[in-house]
Protein backbone atom coordinates (compact mmCIF):
# COMPACT_ATOMS: atom_id res chain seq x y z
CA UNK A 1 0.00 0.00 0.00
CA UNK A 2 1.21 3.49 -0.89
CA UNK A 3 -0.24 5.90 1.66
CA UNK A 4 -0.93 9.61 1.17
CA UNK A 5 -1.65 12.19 3.85
CA UNK A 6 -4.01 15.13 4.12
CA UNK A 7 -5.61 16.80 7.11
CA UNK A 8 -9.27 17.78 7.38
CA UNK A 9 -10.72 15.30 4.91
CA UNK A 10 -14.47 15.68 4.32
CA UNK A 11 -15.83 12.93 2.02
CA UNK A 12 -16.94 12.19 -0.61
CA UNK A 13 -14.45 14.33 -2.57
CA UNK A 14 -10.83 15.11 -1.67
CA UNK A 15 -8.89 17.92 -3.32
CA UNK A 16 -5.33 16.78 -2.70
CA UNK A 17 -2.74 19.37 -1.68
CA UNK A 18 -0.06 20.34 -4.28
CA UNK A 19 2.87 18.49 -2.71
CA UNK A 20 0.97 15.20 -2.48
CA UNK A 21 -0.63 15.76 -5.89
CA UNK A 22 2.79 16.19 -7.52
CA UNK A 23 4.09 13.03 -5.85
CA UNK A 24 0.98 11.12 -6.93
CA UNK A 25 1.04 12.15 -10.58
CA UNK A 26 4.65 13.04 -11.43
CA UNK A 27 6.63 10.62 -9.25
CA UNK A 28 4.29 7.62 -9.06
CA UNK A 29 2.65 8.43 -12.41
CA UNK A 30 -0.85 7.62 -11.20
CA UNK A 31 -3.59 8.29 -13.73
CA UNK A 32 -7.34 8.78 -13.65
CA UNK A 33 -9.17 5.67 -12.50
CA UNK A 34 -6.33 4.43 -10.27
CA UNK A 35 -7.02 3.56 -6.63
CA UNK A 36 -5.33 5.66 -3.93
CA UNK A 37 -5.16 5.23 -0.14
CA UNK A 38 -5.09 8.34 2.01
CA UNK A 39 -5.22 9.09 5.75
CA UNK A 40 -6.01 12.23 7.73
CA UNK A 41 -3.66 11.27 10.57
CA UNK A 42 -6.61 10.93 12.93
CA UNK A 43 -7.14 7.21 12.47
CA UNK A 44 -9.20 7.35 9.27
CA UNK A 45 -8.12 5.43 6.18
CA UNK A 46 -9.83 6.22 2.88
CA UNK A 47 -9.78 4.19 -0.32
CA UNK A 48 -10.27 6.57 -3.22
CA UNK A 49 -10.40 6.67 -6.99
CA UNK A 50 -8.38 9.30 -8.79
CA UNK A 51 -10.78 11.34 -10.96
CA UNK A 52 -8.51 14.25 -11.94
CA UNK A 53 -4.74 13.64 -12.15
CA UNK A 54 -3.77 17.28 -11.76
CA UNK A 55 -0.20 17.70 -10.39
CA UNK A 56 -1.25 20.91 -8.61
CA UNK A 57 -4.55 19.71 -7.15
CA UNK A 58 -5.59 16.13 -7.85
CA UNK A 59 -9.18 15.17 -7.17
CA UNK A 60 -10.09 11.92 -5.44
CA UNK A 61 -13.49 10.29 -4.97
CA UNK A 62 -13.88 8.35 -1.70
CA UNK A 63 -15.00 4.76 -2.30
CA UNK A 64 -14.79 3.44 1.26
CA UNK A 65 -13.39 4.36 4.66
CA UNK A 66 -12.07 2.47 7.65
CA UNK A 67 -11.52 3.58 11.24
CA UNK A 68 -8.16 2.38 12.63
CA UNK A 69 -8.22 2.09 16.45
CA UNK A 70 -5.66 4.01 18.47
CA UNK A 71 -3.15 2.35 20.80
CA UNK A 72 -4.28 1.61 24.35
CA UNK A 73 -1.13 3.23 25.72
CA UNK A 74 0.57 6.61 25.26
CA UNK A 75 4.30 7.29 24.90
CA UNK A 76 5.28 10.91 25.57
CA UNK A 77 8.97 11.58 25.04
CA UNK A 78 10.36 14.83 26.49
CA UNK A 79 13.87 15.39 25.15
CA UNK A 80 16.47 18.15 24.98
CA UNK A 81 17.17 19.14 21.34
CA UNK A 82 20.56 18.13 20.01
CA UNK A 83 23.04 20.70 18.71
CA UNK A 84 22.65 19.26 15.22
CA UNK A 85 19.06 19.42 13.92
CA UNK A 86 19.85 16.49 11.59
CA UNK A 87 20.21 14.18 14.56
CA UNK A 88 16.77 15.11 15.89
CA UNK A 89 15.28 14.63 12.44
CA UNK A 90 16.85 11.17 12.28
CA UNK A 91 15.37 10.31 15.67
CA UNK A 92 11.90 11.58 14.72
CA UNK A 93 11.94 9.44 11.60
CA UNK A 94 12.92 6.31 13.51
CA UNK A 95 10.63 6.67 16.54
CA UNK A 96 7.74 7.37 14.18
CA UNK A 97 8.43 4.11 12.37
CA UNK A 98 8.59 2.28 15.71
CA UNK A 99 5.59 4.13 17.12
CA UNK A 100 5.27 6.98 19.63
CA UNK A 101 2.44 9.40 20.43
CA UNK A 102 3.81 12.72 21.62
CA UNK A 103 7.11 14.58 21.81
CA UNK A 104 8.05 17.70 23.75
CA UNK A 105 11.34 19.54 23.30
CA UNK A 106 13.00 20.37 26.62
CA UNK A 107 15.03 23.42 27.58
CA UNK A 108 17.46 22.33 30.31
CA UNK A 109 20.42 23.84 32.13
CA UNK A 110 22.93 21.96 29.96
CA UNK A 111 20.98 22.17 26.69
CA UNK A 112 23.16 22.52 23.59
CA UNK A 113 20.31 24.17 21.72
CA UNK A 114 17.58 26.21 23.41
CA UNK A 115 15.20 26.32 20.43
CA UNK A 116 14.41 24.14 17.46
CA UNK A 117 11.80 24.78 14.78
CA UNK A 118 9.28 22.00 14.66
CA UNK A 119 8.05 22.49 11.06
CA UNK A 120 10.77 20.30 9.54
CA UNK A 121 10.32 17.71 12.29
CA UNK A 122 6.63 17.59 11.38
CA UNK A 123 7.47 16.96 7.72
CA UNK A 124 9.90 14.16 8.62
CA UNK A 125 7.29 12.63 10.91
CA UNK A 126 4.52 12.69 8.29
CA UNK A 127 6.84 11.15 5.71
CA UNK A 128 7.72 8.38 8.17
CA UNK A 129 4.03 7.84 8.98
CA UNK A 130 3.29 7.26 5.30
CA UNK A 131 6.26 4.96 4.85
CA UNK A 132 5.45 2.84 7.92
CA UNK A 133 1.65 2.92 7.42
CA UNK A 134 0.76 4.87 10.55
CA UNK A 135 -2.78 6.29 10.57
CA UNK A 136 -2.50 8.33 13.78
CA UNK A 137 -0.10 11.28 13.55
CA UNK A 138 1.97 11.88 16.71
CA UNK A 139 1.96 15.32 18.29
CA UNK A 140 5.11 17.46 18.42
CA UNK A 141 5.17 20.28 20.99
CA UNK A 142 7.32 23.40 21.01
CA UNK A 143 10.26 23.80 23.38
CA UNK A 144 9.30 24.12 27.04
CA UNK A 145 11.33 24.80 30.19
CA UNK A 146 12.22 21.70 32.20
CA UNK A 147 10.59 22.93 35.41
CA UNK A 148 7.41 23.98 33.61
CA UNK A 149 7.02 20.51 32.13
CA UNK A 150 7.48 18.51 35.31
CA UNK A 151 5.10 20.83 37.19
CA UNK A 152 2.32 20.30 34.62
CA UNK A 153 -0.67 18.62 36.35
CA UNK A 154 -1.76 16.96 33.07
CA UNK A 155 0.78 14.22 33.79
CA UNK A 156 -0.85 13.26 37.08
CA UNK A 157 -1.83 9.75 35.96
CA UNK A 158 1.31 9.10 33.89
CA UNK A 159 4.11 6.71 34.70
CA UNK A 160 6.93 9.25 34.95
CA UNK A 161 10.59 8.43 34.37
CA UNK A 162 13.86 10.33 34.05
CA UNK A 163 16.80 8.67 32.28
CA UNK A 164 20.28 9.88 33.19
CA UNK A 165 23.82 8.60 33.55
CA UNK A 166 24.36 7.02 36.97
CA UNK A 167 26.57 3.97 37.36
CA UNK A 168 25.09 3.30 40.80
CA UNK A 169 21.48 2.66 39.77
CA UNK A 170 20.28 -0.31 37.78
CA UNK A 171 16.57 0.48 37.55
CA UNK A 172 16.00 -0.48 33.94
CA UNK A 173 13.04 1.11 32.16
CA UNK A 174 11.83 -2.19 30.73
CA UNK A 175 11.64 -3.63 34.27
CA UNK A 176 9.94 -0.68 35.98
CA UNK A 177 7.33 0.33 33.39
CA UNK A 178 3.94 -1.35 33.47
CA UNK A 179 2.11 -2.21 30.23
CA UNK A 180 -0.98 -0.44 28.88
CA UNK A 181 -0.26 2.88 30.55
CA UNK A 182 0.56 6.50 29.85
CA UNK A 183 4.30 7.17 29.93
CA UNK A 184 6.33 10.36 30.25
CA UNK A 185 10.08 9.84 29.95
CA UNK A 186 12.67 12.61 30.18
CA UNK A 187 15.86 12.47 28.12
CA UNK A 188 18.56 15.06 28.76
CA UNK A 189 21.17 16.77 26.54
CA UNK A 190 24.63 15.40 25.74
CA UNK A 191 25.93 16.88 29.00
CA UNK A 192 23.09 15.11 30.86
CA UNK A 193 20.66 16.70 33.27
CA UNK A 194 22.03 18.99 35.94
CA UNK A 195 21.95 17.36 39.42
CA UNK A 196 19.46 20.02 40.55
CA UNK A 197 17.10 19.02 37.74
CA UNK A 198 17.37 15.36 38.64
CA UNK A 199 16.68 16.12 42.29
CA UNK A 200 13.67 18.26 41.35
CA UNK A 201 12.24 15.59 39.04
CA UNK A 202 12.58 12.92 41.73
CA UNK A 203 10.77 15.18 44.20
CA UNK A 204 7.91 15.44 41.67
CA UNK A 205 7.43 11.68 41.49
CA UNK A 206 9.69 10.81 38.55
CA UNK A 207 11.51 7.50 38.85
CA UNK A 208 15.18 7.20 37.81
CA UNK A 209 15.73 4.68 35.02
CA UNK A 210 18.56 3.16 33.05
CA UNK A 211 18.38 2.47 29.31
CA UNK A 212 21.20 -0.08 29.40
CA UNK A 213 24.90 -0.42 30.16
CA UNK A 214 26.11 1.81 27.32
CA UNK A 215 26.32 5.59 27.49
CA UNK A 216 23.97 6.76 24.75
CA UNK A 217 23.78 9.94 22.71
CA UNK A 218 20.61 11.96 23.22
CA UNK A 219 18.85 10.86 20.03
CA UNK A 220 19.85 7.21 20.59
CA UNK A 221 18.49 7.35 24.13
CA UNK A 222 15.17 8.68 22.82
CA UNK A 223 14.99 5.88 20.28
CA UNK A 224 15.89 3.25 22.87
CA UNK A 225 13.23 4.46 25.31
CA UNK A 226 10.47 4.36 22.69
CA UNK A 227 11.54 0.91 21.50
CA UNK A 228 11.49 -0.49 25.05
CA UNK A 229 8.00 0.83 25.74
CA UNK A 230 6.75 -0.54 22.44
CA UNK A 231 8.19 -3.98 23.26
CA UNK A 232 6.53 -3.81 26.69
CA UNK A 233 3.15 -3.18 25.00
CA UNK A 234 3.54 -5.63 22.08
Amino acid sequence: MQLFFQQGIIPPTINLEPEESKHLTRVLRKSEGDLVHITDGEGNLYECRLTDANPKKSVLQVISSERIPADDFHIHLAIAPTKSPDRMEWMIEKITEIGFHELTLLSTINSERSFLKTERLQKKMISACKQSLKFHTPKINQTIDFKELIDNPVFGDFQKYIAYVDENHDHHLIDLAKPKGNYLILIGPEGDFDPKEIELALSKGFKPVSLGKSRLRTETAGLAAVQMLQVLNR
